[in-house]
């Protein structure tokens, strides 16, 4: 799936620098640092990331401790920290799913990773089983409690996948649905479908399983195309396509899940892309919903 780029960049997590306390804090005074606000939203300029020098970084938030993200190509390293967002002129504040489509790659990917690493450090800051505090070590890659075990930081796998009828031309039909989340936008969105992989599952069985529970509908012949970081809160979108019959069976919705879902035709979804039709919306740019959807008009077009 050419179109998914946004998480590439060449930023270098380099990993081996995460156990060097000293070089850490060398570089923490020469880095360049994204910073976080507790509702989740970075600073953003002329569609650009927003760095700052870490002695334009504010004060500490519940997880403001420097969080290493890696080194670019010249050597700087970059950091995260979830703190008050600094006064830099003519930026604003923004959070990832509204920017993630306009970012450079390597912005792209900092904002991600960044996000993601200081989500989970607030989810963090006490030992499950124990419910002690834990400290942060290794650049902020592990969280150690008092009793010396070792927490990682941690993603979660989730499948998402365009359900089509495998019909080329202007009349092959895909499904959609309408999440329950989306009840109080002005016009009705529609999106393709997902959900969580289950313990002791396979992607493939999460993809037929999360379109039946949700739609009723027999997917088959799942076809893995790529993948998307995803840190709401720390989710990685493992994108799909399958295909259904849509004579099978009516389509029956999970009212928890669902508000709507129904089978689209590439002529209707075309006209959603190209704006000639505002009757209902589609994902937003930045996601890889809104990817598989442009990859099923262009394949069987």
């Amino acid at each position: 799936m050419t179109e998914h780029e946004a998480a590439r960049s060449d930023l270098d997590r380099a990993a081996f620098r995460r156990a060097d306390p000293q070089w850490l804090a060398d570089a923490w005074l020469r880095g360049r640092v994204v910073v976080i606000g507790d509702d989740g939203r970075a600073l953003i300029r002329d569609d650009r990331l927003v760095l700052v020098a870490s002695a334009e970084v504010g004060e500490e938030g519940a997880a403001g401790e420097p969080l290493f993200l890696g080194v670019d190509a010249e050597g700087t390293p970059y950091f995260a920290v979830n703190r008050a967002l600094p006064e830099v002129p003519g930026a604003e504040p923004k959070h990832l799913w509204e920017v993630g489509a306009d970012l450079p790659p390597r912005d792209a990917s900092l904002l991600t990773q960044a996000l993601a690493l200081v989500r989970w450090h607030r989810d963090h800051l006490f030992a499950p089983r124990t419910g002690r505090p834990t400290t942060v070590e290794q650049g902020g890659w592990v969280r150690r409690d008092s009793e010396g075990e070792l927490h990682f930081p941690r993603t979660d796998p989730a499948v998402i996948m365009l359900v089509h009828d495998g019909v080329s031309g202007p009349d092959g039909r895909a499904l959609l649905g309408s999440n329950v989340i989306w009840a109080k936008a002005e016009r009705r969105r529609y999106s393709t479908l997902a959900g969580f992989v289950e313990a002791g599952e396979t992607a493939e069985e999460a993809v037929a399983r999360e379109v039946y529970e949700e739609a009723g509908v027999r997917a088959r012949e799942p076809r893995y195309l790529g993948s998307q970081a995803f840190p709401y809160p720390r989710s990685l979108m493992l994108g799909f396509t399958a295909t259904a019959d849509p004579a099978e069976a009516p389509i029956r919705t999970d009212p928890e899940e669902l508000l709507d879902a129904r089978w689209f035709t590439r002529t209707e979804i075309a006209a959603v892309v190209d704006g000639s039709d505002d009757s209902f919306t589609l994902p937003n740019r930045s996601s890889i919903a809104y990817r598989l959807v442009l990859h099923w008009l262009r394949e069987l077009a």
